[in-house]
């Protein structure tokens, strides 16, 4: 514990140059190692790395870049050791001289530093030849099963071919899915460049859609082909990987073979989830193409809100200097009045009617200036409201209306009776032989019919049911589905279907 405490510290200081007051400088340095390293150059002295680094702030001095050198030695990204090749006196040979090259430590920071730098500057793609690529591997991996090969390095090798592709193609897709509207970029760009991006995303969409609905159902079906004898291949491959495995005993071997077996198994898991369902849960190039087609609706919604902030925008400033300008325009102080008055909204506001006395009573154009003083109310300034001054307005005798009202209300309830009368008989009646209705009688009709039907099961089926204010019990029972009905009514006729139906009052029920 106490050691892997240490190293962590270690490592720490590492990155130190990453965030320190000279990153930039340091960043110089570590580039021209880095470099180097890739060009299999072991050593490199202070005027070597003068020369050949890219300085964005002018050459330093090679004190300065001894002295940056030193520190990163002392952090741990270098190695140093005397230089003794160039000593010619005694004085040489006692000056401090060092070569310098990447340390073990060193070497995973840079190389840490470059993965995460392509991997932000990486753009999600949806890879077409990968779809291609992951058939034809199945396709051979089928013709080797079929053949009985015994050539476990083959089977090796395509199953190693087949992983490598389908995860770039998984992890590309995984980046398109939680990135593809590019909303930031969109809020900067221009109309024209949203556009453009607009045509080559639908389609780059469009092409990779119809690939992949194309090559799923071959590929998920090579896989189902491929389910009896995949877990034997699989036992193969990872033994044979396990053979090396560092030297150990039975069960630390058998252990390693359990281990590089797991990992196969999850790995084919992984592709059979993509293009086959797995309980629950869809495919997921099912999920893929959804994102992808919800990609163009995102992408229409950007355009949409990137033209409305450009057509909604609002420059106050820019509206005073246009409005500054048109009064300079103005020929004389009435115009400017008038302009003012229209742009500020200057207009007089007697239509308030304040004064509630007709005395007080003034045109709408008059001048608050030129008006008497307005009284305001207590109540007003406290309540917000002011009750009128004067006399209560006298009680309104509203007998007769109510008398009209009743008079009204016991004329329809005798025609809703009436209506009830002739059509709650108890006797299967015929929607032909209704005939003629009235207009309360046939409202009664479709208020009855309306209630039935919401009960019945299909077109065919008999319905029996009590009315919602329980006076009334409907049977509705349909007649062949040739006989025809129509029901003629003060506004029109009723046609449908012929029905036999029955309304019994509920007493007589």
């Amino acid at each position: 514990m106490l050691n892997r405490v240490q190293m962590v510290n270690g490592s720490a200081d590492l990155f130190r140059h990453v965030s320190a007051d000279k990153a930039a400088f340091y960043r110089c340095i570590m580039a021209v190692f880095a470099a180097a390293k890739r060009l299999y150059r072991l050593q490199l002295r202070p005027d070597e790395v003068l020369a050949e680094a890219h300085w964005p702030e002018g050459r330093p001095r090679i004190e300065e870049v001894n002295a940056a050198l030193a520190q990163l030695a002392a952090w741990g990204n270098l190695e140093s050791q005397p230089d003794t090749a160039r000593v010619a006196s005694l004085n040489d040979f006692y000056r401090a001289r060092f070569l310098y090259r990447l340390s073990q430590g060193g070497e995973a920071v840079e190389t840490a530093l470059a993965v995460f730098i392509q991997t932000l500057q990486r753009r999600a793609e949806l890879q077409t030849v990968a779809l291609e690529d992951i058939t034809s591997r199945l396709h051979a991996l089928q013709a080797l099963v079929d053949e009985g090969a015994s050539d476990v390095a083959k089977i090796h090798e395509v199953l190693r071919d087949l992983v490598r592709v389908f995860e770039g193609l998984a992890e590309n897709a995984q980046d398109f899915m939680a990135g593809v509207a590019r909303s930031i970029e969109l809020q900067q760009a221009e109309a024209e460049a949203v556009a453009g991006y607009k045509r080559r995303l639908i389609d780059y969409l469009e092409r990779f859609m119809g690939d992949l609905v194309r090559r799923s159902d071959s590929i998920a079906s090579l896989i189902l082909a491929l389910a009896p004898s995949i877990d034997g291949l699989l036992e193969r491959v990872a033994e044979r990987e396990a053979s090396d495995a560092a030297p150990g005993d039975e069960r630390e071997q058998a252990d390693a073979r359990a281990q590089r077996l797991e990992a196969w198994r999850e790995r084919w898991q992984g592709l059979r989830g993509w293009f086959l369902s797995t309980g629950h849960e869809p495919p997921q190039a099912e999920l893929l193409r959804a994102r992808g087609r919800s990609a163009i609706p995102q992408l229409l919604g950007a355009i949409a809100a990137l033209n409305e902030r450009r057509s909604g925008r609002s420059d106050r400033s820019a509206d005073f200097r246009m409005l500054a300008g048109w009064f300079v325009d103005c020929a004389d102080d009435g115009e400017a009045h008038r302009l003012a008055r229209a742009a500020f909204a200057l207009n007089p506001a007697r239509h308030f009617a304040l004064n509630t006395d007709a005395d007080d009573a003034l045109p709408a154009s008059t001048r608050w200036a030129d008006a008497p003083p307005l009284l305001i109310h207590p109540r007003l300034r406290e309540y917000g409201e002011a009750a009128p001054r004067g006399a209560l307005p006298r009680v309104r005798d509203r007998g007769e209306a109510r008398a009209l009202l009743a008079i009204q209300l016991a004329e329809e309830s005798q025609q809703i009776e009436a209506a009830r009368r002739r059509l709650a008989t108890g006797i299967p009646t015929r929607l032909s032989e209704f005939g003629e209705l009235d207009s309360h009688g046939f409202g009664l009709f479709l208020g009855l019919l309306g209630e039935a039907l919401t009960e019945q099961a299909g077109p065919d089926a008999t319905v029996e049911r009590q009315t919602g204010d329980g006076l009334l019990h409907i049977r509705l029972e349909p007649a062949d589905a040739a006989a025809h009905a129509t029901i003629r009514t003060p506004l029109g006729s009723f046609a449908g279907r012929d029905h036999l139906i029955t309304i019994t009052p509920m007493q007589a029920a």
